[in-house]
């Protein structure tokens, strides 16, 4: 039997049968994997890019020197290690001191990205090489400024004096916990225990660093993060770029997130286009299925024999899909690559194997259910082309098909929440398609006969195909809802990033200002023309209390909640709720309860009407929660996770925090102001600031990259569409043609039909968009959406421009035919 369908498949691909349907698969399949490599191979580099800001791929962080163990078991893995060590202490030059973060490194960091040093102040800087040697220092611009020296000079670091070597103008590991920034000496690891610096007792910050290669690293580093984790001790944890980096989560995830949706939609498109060629092919292999009956095949043997054909076709389209797709992604990579300036790893073996299976479980999951109709039906009635009804094993079949995409569905997009409000979108468009289009067929008859010849011809060849035209209408409006909710989802991603370390987001923090400085500060900035300057009293209290419960961080099992509990919470009080915060249960009064942060009221287990309390040095304080807020830390402006009444942190001694814009040009209000305040703290996060546009710059390339791919899928679909009735079309021109009707009168009809038909899949794709697009912006990437009613102009306008163009463009081929070759189709 495995010869005979060979034999058979290889007759059908001598006669063009099989090369449309390969055609098409392998299309399908092809986009899908290319769209896979790209995402994949992007995903790649933007965690590469992302992991250059934590100087590694994980971290093992610890109060006290991590076990040996940890780093022979990541060098058996074949990981790279280093490790640093991090403390605040004071430095001196001569007269001056300054409190400083001191970081001590050893050769080989860091394992992702560069230091940057310059061999003077406001000198062009270059890559770094290695570390500072033992007895000389890195120093950033600050800690120059504050203690008065440059390069060449001393400065004494505990016991010993180092000399300074360079000015360390880029250092990815630092980020965004704005309160633990401070000047910075570098130095190397063979120096510290001459320091004399770090004593039992200390407040130290240790780091196991590991990174793995290229292409290998993440099963690597995921394995040892596997093996490490359940051996973890008290005061360890382990941190990837996005826990480390917390103003940098939500950009990859939401980056991530677009590339699932993207990926998902391709597959809903390559299954449409996939489902449309197939169809034909099937109902074109009538007669011979039926000749076959004839001459004494069973129906079991002809199912299995159909079934050795089409797997075969699946598994060559999947080859040369993924052939195609490989093609395609290193065609954009090599045009675009200086775009997205992106340093993309090679490819993984995971999308051309996603690409055989998929074009396997495609053709086989569309075909099944008109094979299963077939075989149980009389080889006659096959002839005769009377096929009556589906019978119950034909139902089963196309229930197992549609169960194969929504595994496919749910498997590209990798996050079930994304696959169930996709998925039950597109059922949504389905069943509204399939209802609206027997209601606008109904009246159609009565619409006709008040229009011109050529338009009334149109009209009724939809009504005459009714089912036709509904399986049509579905598929043209898939592809359509493609295009528009990767736009309007593009659309909020980059409205949103865009909100993030723009232009004026603030760049500096001021901290350590006391309430009888409060009106001067003010006083100062708006002198200098600093704009949008608010001061936040902030007072620190460790959380004791939760209800009836007392806050134990050995009741927690997340390492993340230990944490908390063991710290202080720095506690705020405001009058109004900042922009970038949003209550999300509960009501928020400045006035009355405590407000906390969603995230954290999850992981400590606070809910509403909880009382919380807290010891501020022995001076409690105590309130019920009356909201939980979510709040947008990559805005870059002073938030807190407590906030309380007034009245409440009045009686606890406390500070004030402000943060603004304020250009590096303009750094001599700056000075100024620490001139004038000496005991106020200026942070700068600029650097930060420009890590994180960069890192934005190249995901948002990736992003619109993905986005006009899919955009070219959606265009095949809809080709692919209009094509599968060509035939059929066919033979209405020549039939038209031989009637009497003029070429202007059918090419009237035609795009009559089509305009019809571009409309109200255009009208269901824009409400099925709208409504998905809403969800997905609410429930998956959190995102602010206002409904764009352009979308329903863009959804009808584009409908009509392609399908009809589209249309008619296939069609006029036909128009040259003789009505004679129409005729005589297949």
């Amino acid at each position: 039997m495995i010869a005979l369908a060979f034999r058979l498949l290889a007759r059908e691909w001598r006669a063009g049968e099989m090369r449309v349907v390969l055609l098409a698969v392998a299309l399908a399949v092809a986009s899908l994997t290319a769209v896979r490599y790209f995402a994949d191979r992007v995903e790649q580099a933007l965690g590469h890019e992302a992991n250059t800001l934590l100087a590694a791929d994980l971290a093992l962080v610890s109060d006290h020197p991590p076990d040996p163990e940890f780093a022979r078991a990541a060098a058996a893995r074949g990981l790279r290690v280093t490790r640093t060590t991090t403390f605040l202490s004071m430095v001196l030059a001569g007269e001056r001191n300054l409190l400083t973060g001191i970081k001590a490194v050893e050769p080989g960091y860091p394992l992702r990205g560069d230091l940057r040093t310059a061999p003077t102040l406001f000198a062009a800087d270059a890559p770094a090489r290695g570390v500072p040697p033992p007895g000389q220092v890195w120093v950033d611009s600050r800690l120059i400024s504050g203690l008065g020296v440059r390069p060449g000079d001393s400065v004494e670091v505990g016991n010993i004096r180092l000399r300074i070597a360079a000015i360390l103008t880029f250092e990815g590991e630092r980020g965004g916990n704005f309160m633990a920034l401070a000047p910075r000496l570098l130095l190397n690891d063979a120096d510290l225990a001459r320091t004399g610096l770090v004593q039992p007792g200390s407040r130290v910050v240790y780091r196991l660093l590991v990174a793995g290669g290229v292409t290998e690293n993440r099963a690597r580093v995921a394995a040892f993060q596997a093996w490490a984790k359940p051996r973890l001790a008290r005061g360890e944890k382990l941190e990837d770029v996005r826990d480390a980096r917390p103003e940098l989560r939500q950009i990859l995830d939401r980056a991530q997130r677009y590339l699932g949706l993207a990926a998902l939609m391709t597959v809903l498109l390559a299954a449409a286009a996939t489902q449309l060629a197939l169809r034909r092919y099937v109902q074109r292999q009538f007669d011979q299925f039926a000749l076959l009956r004839c001459f004494g095949a069973s129906q079991r043997r002809l199912f299995g024999l159909y079934l050795l054909q089409l797997g075969g076709l699946g598994l060559l389209a999947g080859a040369l899909g993924s052939g195609l797709g490989w093609l395609a992604q290193a065609g954009m990579v090599h045009l675009l690559g200086d775009a997205i300036r992106l340093g993309l790893p090679p490819p993984s073996l995971l999308p051309p194997l996603l690409g055989l299976a998929t074009g396997m479980l495609l053709v086989l999951a569309f075909s099944l259910p008109a094979l299963s109709r077939l075989a149980r039906v009389p080889a006659l009635r096959v002839l005769r082309r009377d096929l009556g009804a589906p019978p119950a094993g034909a139902l089963i079949a196309q229930v197992a098909g549609l169960g194969v995409v929504a595994g496919l569905l749910f498997w590209q997009a990798g996050e079930v929440r994304l696959g169930l409000i996709v998925g039950g979108g597109i059922l949504a468009l389905m069943l509204a398609a399939a209802l609206a289009i027997q209601l606008l067929l109904w009246p159609l008859p009565w619409l006709a006969q008040r229009l011109p010849t050529g338009m009334r011809l149109g009209l009724l060849n939809l009504r005459r195909r009714r089912w036709e035209t509904t399986l049509q209408a579905m598929a043209l409006s898939l592809g359509l809802l493609a295009l528009l909710l990767l736009t309007l989802v593009r659309g909020d991603l980059f409205e949103s990033w865009r909100g993030q370390a723009a232009a004026g987001a603030p760049n500096r923090f001021v901290i350590n200002i006391q309430p009888e400085q409060v009106d001067a500060v003010r006083a100062y900035l708006t002198g200098q023309r600093v704009a949008d300057v608010t001061l936040y009293p902030m007072a620190r209290a460790r959380l004791t209390r939760i209800g009836a419960r007392a806050a134990n961080p050995d009741d927690y099992e997340n390492e993340r909640a230990k944490h908390l509990i063991e710290r202080e919470f720095n506690l705020s009080s405001m009058d109004r709720l900042p922009p970038d915060n949003q209550v999300v249960a509960g009501v928020w009064s400045s006035r009355d309860g405590i407000s906390v942060e969603a995230g954290i009221a999850q992981t400590l287990g606070i809910k509403l009407g909880d009382e919380l309390v807290f010891d501020a040095g022995g001076l409690p304080l105590s309130g019920r929660v009356n909201s939980l807020r979510k709040v947008e830390w990559d805005s870059f402006r002073v938030n807190f996770f407590i906030v309380v009444p007034p009245d409440a942190l009045a009686a606890l001694p406390q500070s004030f925090i402000t943060s603004f814009y304020l250009p590096k040009q303009r750094g001599a209000v700056l000075a100024g102001l620490v001139s004038a305040f000496p005991n106020v703290t200026v942070i700068d996060v600029e650097q930060v600031m420009s890590q994180l546009r960069g890192l934005l710059d190249r995901v948002s390339a990736a992003v619109q990259l993905i986005f006009l791919f899919s955009l070219a899928v959606g265009v095949l679909v809809l080709l692919a569409a209009l094509y599968a009735r060509r035939d059929e079309r066919a033979r209405e021109i020549g039939l038209w043609r031989t009637l009497g009707a003029s070429r202007r009168r059918v090419m009237l009809a035609l795009a009559t039909e089509f305009t019809a038909l571009g409309l109200l899949a255009g009208g269901l794709a824009s409400g099925a968009a709208a409504g998905v697009a809403w969800l997905l912006a609410e429930r998956v990437f959190e995102l602010p959406h206002t409904p764009d009613p352009a979308i329903w102009l863009a959804g009808l306008g584009g409908g009509w421009l392609l399908v009809t163009g589209a249309g008619l463009l296939v069609s006029l081929k036909l128009l040259r035919e003789a009505p004679m070759i129409s005729l005589r189709r297949e």
